[in-house]
């Protein structure tokens, strides 16, 4: 027995320690003590909800699914076809938006405005013109609202489905309000602050949503031929397969998006379900002191 515990410890470490080195990057220890070991209060409570669900490894499945919705609005589609380097760079794109994450929702209120500072120095350069013409700014504070609540619905679907504790009550709530902090920072006017107002606002973006080739790109990309060697794509099929499985119906025909209500309702489930838990189970030693 203690060699298989042994065997499995060592399982656990080497598969966390993958996790942290694509998702944090190759500083991640270092990073950790920026964020974690300091006396400086940061934006929210240690029991807030926002931290509750982004502490959690549903945030896998939550993470691709937003920019699948994400891509719908076609003049943030543009921004990213554009001026991203997600195709030749998406470990140092997914490690950008990870730190983000960690800085605003656990970090120092430091950390936190840095991290704002840093985005707002990045957005200032992406403009240009969509393919039909019609100019686009990353900082357009229209804009910076759907990239919002289209994470913000995203994050929410996949911890009701795959987290470890889904928000109830009013936690939901909070947790809305608390991402409105977040967006604030980053120049969204009037985000919504309760799960009512979320989804008012997103069946209000819905008439400027529509599938394009761009989108239709970025979807082919980050769920056929994903920037991985074949040994981890099984894995992150798995995650794709739930994210998938997340997105609203309307949804999936703009996106050439497959939907099998039945399958999706078991098999997709029970997949989220298996690849949610083996991340879990390998990352939360090195920080359970987050999830707690």
């Amino acid at each position: 027995m203690t060699d298989v515990g042994s065997e499995a410890s060592g399982v656990r470490a080497w598969l966390g320690e993958q996790v942290r080195s694509r998702v944090v990057g190759p500083h991640a220890d270092l990073r950790h003590a920026e964020l974690f070991d300091t006396g400086e209060p940061g934006w929210f409570v240690d029991d807030a909800p926002i931290r509750r669900v982004h502490a959690d490894a549903s945030m896998f499945v939550g993470g691709l699914r937003a920019l699948l919705f994400q891509s719908l609005h076609p003049r943030a589609m543009a921004g990213v076809a554009q001026h991203s380097d997600y195709r030749h760079d998406p470990w140092g794109r997914l490690q950008r938006t990870a730190d983000f994450l960690a800085a605003t929702t656990f970090g120092p209120a430091s950390q936190a405005e840095r991290a704002v500072d840093i985005v707002h120095r990045v957005h200032d350069r992406v403009v240009g013109t969509t393919s039909d013409g019609r100019a686009y700014a990353a900082n357009d504070p229209h804009l910076l609202h759907w990239v919002h609540i289209a994470e913000l619905d995203s994050f929410l679907a996949a911890h009701d489905r795959f987290g470890a504790q889904p928000l109830v009550g009013a936690d939901r709530d909070r947790y809305v309000a608390e991402s409105a902090v977040v967006a604030r920072a980053l120049g969204v006017i009037e985000p919504p602050t309760t799960e009512r107002a979320l989804r008012k606002h997103l069946a209000e973006f819905r008439p400027e949503l529509r599938g394009t080739r761009e989108a239709r790109d970025a979807a082919r990309y980050l769920l056929v031929r994903p920037p991985l060697p074949m040994a981890g794509r099984a894995a992150y099929g798995l995650i794709a397969a739930a994210a998938v499985s997340l997105m609203p119906v309307w949804t999936r025909w703009p996106l050439r998006l497959p939907w099998m209500p039945v399958s999706e309702a078991t098999l997709g489930r029970a997949v989220g379900d298996a690849v949610t838990k083996t991340l879990r189970w390998a990352i939360v030693p090195a920080d359970v002191h987050i999830a707690e």
